[in-house]
């Protein structure tokens, strides 16, 4: 119960905030009218609940934030790079990777970070095959795209690391009514 209570003023302070910055300046009637709104927000359009498993490892997430953040910067010199080198215009293509990742939430949040790299575009995901299909910029040549293999399998792996260790695992409930969970393994 102490959590609902948590997450609860975590996401009426969040909203106040929100309404704050966009009124541009902070004052009680800015403030006050932040947690009116904020409390009507979340008792009259409440967001479902959802499911986390596993536990967080916060060493494998500073890994993880580091190498999103050397992925960006890398891929912002490469994309860079390309918009001005002579020549013609890249190959581009859309590349399949399936993940191993089990939880809803992790997926989520591998495919926002792989829509953070520059020159990278999830297109679709196949939530029951765990199959992300990506836009990718420069797929001219087979060590390029050994490379995005290789990129997104790093991030894979730190994902599961910082959220899914096999050990700790425990679906949340109601996952084990999902029929999905026993295709979400495949290679």
């Amino acid at each position: 119960m102490t959590r609902a209570i948590a997450l609860r003023a975590g996401s009426l302070t969040w909203l106040t905030l929100v309404w704050i910055l966009l009124w541009g300046n902070l004052s009680v009637a800015n403030v006050v009218g932040g947690l009116v709104v904020a409390t009507l927000i979340t008792v009259l359009l409440p967001l479902p609940r959802v499911p986390v498993e596993g536990r967080l490892h916060p060493w494998s997430l500073v890994k993880l934030t580091g190498l999103g953040l050397w992925y960006a910067a890398q891929s912002s010199a490469q994309v860079a790079w390309l918009a001005v080198k002579p020549g013609p215009p890249p190959v581009t293509g859309v590349l399949r990777v399936r993940l191993a990742i089990k939880s809803d939430l992790v997926l989520t949040l591998c495919v926002d970070l792989l829509n953070l790299i520059p020159g990278t575009m999830v297109l679709e995901v196949d939530q029951v095959k765990r199959m992300v299909y990506v836009h990718v910029l420069d797929v001219g040549t087979d060590k390029a795209v050994r490379q995005f293999h290789r990129s997104v399998r790093r991030l894979e792996a730190l994902f599961i690391a910082s959220f899914e260790r096999e050990s700790e695992w425990a679906p949340s409930p109601g996952y084990a009514d999902d029929p999905a969970p026993s295709t979400r393994r495949e290679s």
